[in-house]
């Protein structure tokens, strides 16, 4: 077969097919007599195969080395095409996401595209330094998408950086609560507590929204900044939990002042009194969680505290006791 007709049946040029000779991956076994390359059936196969290996990405020198080493074994080579593949794919996805972002930032002219690239860049710098500033000159100078202001506070393990990146969250928008709240559904506990301090931090009822459903989250800390946030926004749901706190001695001195805030009405006052002296009663109340109990007591106004202090003064925990009747003298000095 003259390679125009084998040009036509297996769909390569004929250029191509020259291309393949010269690389000695196909070598017509024949010649007519006016001297035209003759193709035979073997061939033709070989064609077919080479063509066949091309669209698994393999380079023709990697095609050449298949087809010819009888020794050759496709495993290596096909998890090596696995990898390539992974990777490339995972820099078309980079490249995607980078792309969106800058689309987002709806930049005026190519100054603005230019502008938003590097702020990209620097907030994926290694230099702590250059992504603090990148963080806080997102609000002001050139504005950043908050999907990548999220990426970066959810993976920013430098203290002040993460603080700067929260700040910029806060001033970013909408759509960063909702992104946030993936965020505590990570499988890893330090990305989780990152996304509801960020969240904490947040103004606006959707983060209020958002820190409410986190207080029944499975992760204690996750609950636990969720509390503080909200009793700080005087969400009496944050009630139990702060309580909790304050038995488990976990940020219990920041629960105890959180649920002072709370109590600024009598209904409430009496509902926080009620709750640290139901647990004080609890027979499984150890004697250190009790003092803390009676410590968050001194900071609710009303008289149900007031008549649970003077009760906790005649404790037979005398530590208890005594933290009590200190905390009287205090109350009655103001």
């Amino acid at each position: 077969m003259l390679i125009g007709e084998v040009a036509r049946r297996s769909g390569v040029s004929a250029r191509m097919l020259r291309h393949y000779e010269s690389l000695g991956l196909v070598r017509p076994s024949g010649r007519t007599g006016s001297g035209y390359r003759e193709y035979s059936a073997e061939d033709i196969r070989r064609i077919f195969h080479i063509e066949s290996l091309r669209s698994l990405g393999l380079s023709l020198r990697e095609i050449g080395r298949a087809l010819d080493d009888p020794g050759f074994t496709p495993s290596a080579l096909v998890d090596d095409l696995i990898r390539q593949t992974h990777e490339r794919i995972a820099a078309e996805t980079e490249l995607l996401t980078r792309l969106r972002r800058i689309d987002a930032a709806d930049p005026a002219g190519w100054e603005g595209v230019l502008q938003v690239v590097a702020l990209l860049q620097a907030l994926g710098s290694k230099s702590a330094d250059a992504r603090q500033r990148a963080a806080l000159s997102s609000v002001d100078e050139v504005p950043v998408p908050v999907e990548a202001l999220v990426e970066a506070a959810l993976s920013e393990t430098e203290p002040n950086v993460a603080g700067a990146l929260r700040w910029a969250l806060a001033r970013a928008g909408d759509g960063g609560p909702a992104l946030l709240a993936e965020g505590l559904g990570s499988p890893v506990a330090a990305v989780r507590e990152r996304a509801v301090q960020s969240l904490a931090e947040m103004p606006g009822d959707e983060a209020t929204a958002r820190l409410r459903d986190a207080l029944a989250h499975p992760d204690v800390v996750v609950r636990g900044y969720a509390a503080l946030a909200l009793g700080t926004r005087g969400m009496a749901d944050a009630i139990p939990t702060l309580i909790d706190m304050i038995v488990e001695g976990r940020n219990d001195t920041d629960a105890a002042d959180a649920l002072s805030v709370l109590a600024s009405d009598t209904a409430t006052a009496d509902r926080i009194a009620t709750g640290l002296v139901d647990r004080l009663a609890h027979d499984t109340t150890k004697a250190p969680a009790r003092g803390r109990l009676a410590q968050a007591l001194a900071g609710i106004p009303g008289t149900t505290a007031a008549r649970a202090l003077v009760k906790l003064s005649h404790d037979e925990d005398r530590a208890v006791a005594l933290t009590a009747a200190y905390l009287i003298q205090l109350r009655d000095a103001r």
